[in-house]
């Protein structure tokens, strides 16, 4: 496991002080690891996303297509004046 040093003002130590019941390196240790977890949703969330605007662009595209022609076929048949 990797040790890291954090540095708190003298003021912040002195207020950690009046709460022993806490174990302040656990409560930072938890709170990086959940943070990391958080940040590693969101980069798969945004790599998701990415992949949708594709399929969406796909799809768009796909009906462009298949109306293409439509309204020329819809006048040859009388149905639009």
């Amino acid at each position: 496991m990797v040790s890291i040093t954090l540095s708190v003002s003298p003021e912040i130590r002195m207020m950690m002080k009046r709460f022993p019941e806490i174990n302040w390196s656990g409560f930072i240790k938890g709170m990086i690891n959940r943070k990391v977890k958080e940040l590693a949703w969101r980069d798969e969330m945004l790599k998701k996303a990415g992949q949708e605007e594709e399929i969406d662009e796909w799809a768009v595209n796909l009906v462009r297509n298949s109306r293409k022609g439509r309204l020329a076929k819809l006048r040859r048949a009388g149905v639009v004046g």
